[in-house]
């Protein structure tokens, strides 16, 4: 690493580079293989990335538990795909102005067959990082569009649907692609959908991620910034990329609901968006207290506990039958 850190003479220029570098000890025994060996070092050299490169990791008896872990999900992963173990769960949006739902975001769960449901913290990552979770989004992308499709409000107004977009499926060639087929084998109005963005994903590839939103907006797909403030450039990316929207993250949230404090803040943010032409979405909203503040801050929707938990579709159609009983036509669930 410290002869990597002197110049290199190219071209008539000097040029530095550094290393990440990943470290494997095979053991006394000799039961590695080199192919295991190696495996191990790659996962060692991973490990160095992520916690901010130009350095060295060690792999040890701790890590290969969890390169062991890791495959074991990944291969039930596989295996839940092609079984069709994952079910979907939808969290209303509400107006907080009324309290009437206006949409819902999709959330996926594993149902497995001994642990029973799975939250996605448990196997997203690993999905993520195996390239699983492109095959994933998609199926949850198609079936959300085409359960949500059928829930009609009256006037034939459709239910607004989020769907969250990974990283590795911003970096699809044919994104855009999926994405239409969604909406044209469920007879849903572009306008309908809204794919959720984080700053994470964006920071990975922000040139390609551009071009896939811009595509996807020009086909009338709304955009949302999700998990807004968590990251580090923020403010650049509601000026580079064209979103529709801005979801609140919860941590703003619990601040007001821990001690009162964040109300200033949520204002400011809250105007930012509206000076740009976006709405906000406030997320793990759980209190009366914590909806009053939000309204006062003219911020339009919700998320959470308090109006909510994650829901089946048919209890989704049941709320809006429930708030719109008095209205005509019915709403209907033409394939939910």
């Amino acid at each position: 690493m410290a002869r990597l850190r002197a110049p290199f003479a190219v071209g008539g220029r000097k040029l530095w580079v550094t290393a990440s570098i990943g470290i494997v000890l095979a053991r006394p025994e000799g039961s590695d293989t080199p192919e295991t060996l190696l495996r191990n070092a790659d996962s060692a050299l991973y490990r160095a990335k992520e916690r901010g490169r130009a350095r060295y990791e060690l792999f040890d008896e701790d890590a290969r538990q969890r390169v062991v872990e890791r495959l074991d999900v990944e291969g039930a992963l596989r295996t839940a795909l092609r079984r069709g173990e994952f079910r979907i769960l939808y969290h209303p949006k509400v107006r907080l102005r009324g309290g009437d739902v206006v949409g819902v975001e999709a959330l996926v769960r594993w149902q497995h067959p001994r642990r029973g449901l799975v939250s996605p913290g448990e196997f997203i990552g690993v999905a993520e990082e195996t390239g699983l979770v492109v095959a994933l989004g998609e199926w949850v992308l198609t079936d959300a569009c085409r359960q949500v499709s059928g829930l009609r409000m009256p006037g034939g107004r459709g239910l607004g649907l989020s769907v969250n977009l990974s990283a590795r499926q911003l970096t699809q060639p044919d994104l855009v692609e999926v994405v239409g087929r969604a909406l044209a084998d469920a007879r849903m109005d572009p306008t309908a959908l809204c794919l959720e963005i984080t700053e994470t994903a964006l920071m990975d590839d922000g040139e390609s991620a551009s071009s896939a939103l811009a595509a996807l907006h020009r086909i009338g797909v709304r955009l949302a910034l999700d998990d807004f403030g968590t990251g580090y450039s923020s403010l650049s990316y509601l000026q580079l990329f064209p979103f529709d929207c801005l979801k609140i993250d919860r941590s703003f949230v619990s601040r007001i609901a821990a001690d009162g404090a964040g109300g200033e803040l949520l204002r400011a943010i809250v105007q930012l968006a509206a000076s740009l032409g976006l709405h906000t979405v406030a997320e793990g909203v759980e209190s009366q207290e914590v909806a009053q503040v939000l309204k006062q801050s003219a911020c339009g929707f919700g998320q959470g506990f308090l109006f909510s938990p994650p829901i089946e579709a048919a209890a989704v159609l049941q709320r809006l039958r429930a708030e719109h009983k008095d209205e005509e036509p019915e709403l209907i669930a033409e394939s939910a």
